[in-house]
């Protein structure tokens, strides 16, 4: 099942993070869907950036500024008027985390509280969607796909904020929210991939920055294994899961998985070696020296209950996951326009067998 036109169409939504990776595709597609989005983010991160290649501008206009501030984010809500909160802003790397564990705990955890903060008594609000990770769980290393009752919990300081973030989700849902009629969840996603990232300590653009300089790219753990997914996906799944509170606010869940299908669990090694297959071998890969912050050797999702609630599965396997990634980079470098790519594939992605 894919997003249906017809309810997004017309639908006010404030979407926070749009002009990061994930969100910048996402405003794309509910511009597609004829929803009338307001942004909320701090200004791109990187050059270039998916937000300026693509001249992201909501309809209903942006605002610029950090979701740790309560006053931005009740400004933000009353520019809205949104029927449906799409909360994708986080600091979402994990070795940031450990360098800055005080304003990662702030942005996922106080960010969120403000935001949802910002929601309570808004007249005409129905459903708030929060994106944590698949990193909220409780990771014993046994390899399982983790299941949404599963304990929630994380060692590192992002895993850890965002497991937290769940909790204030949950507290202010059973303490304000549902009273008043807003029907709120959470989504898990696995590691996305796609066209448009340059963000920091992430694989698909380390092999692009190694790329363009000719060298390997640095792995600090090749054996780790992850739930690889076209960026596609996940936000497929976030916005049926939207649609759901808003249709079937009694039944739709409160928390799920969207991870892809066990054959994309792969490798950190393994995905470089197919990305680099692309590029007629280059740029292959070094593991350097010295010790490198922990991070989980083995992670993967169980979204058997999205595909049973929602109707939700994954439409493309590892390797077109990469393909597509690939093919999109290679498009932008030989001239192609970032936005006709980013549109080309959210249509290529909807015309996939369901």
């Amino acid at each position: 099942m894919m997003p249906d036109r017809d309810f997004w169409s017309g639908r006010r939504v404030l979407l926070t993070g749009h002009t990061g990776f994930k969100g910048g595709w996402l405003a794309l597609w509910l511009e597609r869907l004829g929803a009338r989005v307001h942004g909320l983010a701090l200004p791109p991160e990187t050059r270039p950036s998916l937000y300026a290649l693509c001249a992201t501008r909501p309809a209903l206009g942006e605002t610029i500024g950090d979701i740790r501030d309560p006053a931005i984010c009740a400004a933000a809500m009353e520019a809205a008027r949104p029927e449906i909160v799409l909360h994708l802003a986080a600091q979402a790397l994990v070795r940031r985390s450990y360098r800055d564990p005080s304003g990662t705990w702030a942005t996922n955890v106080m960010g969120t509280v403000n935001l949802l903060e910002a929601a309570r008594g808004r007249t005409g609000l129905r459903a708030i969607l929060v994106a944590t990770t698949d990193k909220v769980y409780r990771n014993d290393g046994a390899g399982r796909p983790f299941r949404e009752d599963d304990p929630l919990g994380g060692h590192d300081p992002y895993s850890a904020s965002k497991a937290a973030a769940e909790i204030a989700v949950e507290s202010h849902r059973a303490s304000f929210l549902a009273a008043a009629g807003v029907a709120v969840a959470t989504a898990r996603a696995g590691n996305v991939i796609g066209g448009g990232d340059w963000s920091e300590d992430r694989l698909v653009p380390d092999l692009l920055r190694a790329l363009a300089a000719g060298e390997p790219v640095a792995l600090r753990y090749p054996g780790a294994v992850r739930p690889w997914q076209h960026v596609l996906e996940p936000l497929a799944g976030y916005l049926l899961h939207a649609q759901a509170l808003c249709v079937s606010p009694g039944t739709a869940p409160a928390a799920l998985n969207f991870g892809p299908d066990p054959s994309a669990f792969l490798t950190v090694g393994d995905v470089v070696a197919r990305f680099s297959a692309r590029f007629g071998g280059k740029p292959g890969a070094t593991v350097p020296p010295g010790t490198h912050p922990a991070e989980a050797p083995h992670l993967t999702l169980d979204s058997d209950r999205a595909a049973a609630t929602l109707g939700w599965r994954g439409r493309l396997d590892a390797d077109a996951a990469i393909a597509w990634t690939a093919a999109w980079h290679a498009s932008l470098a030989a001239g192609a326009d970032a936005r006709r790519l980013v549109l080309d594939d959210i249509e290529r992605h909807g015309s996939l067998g369901a």
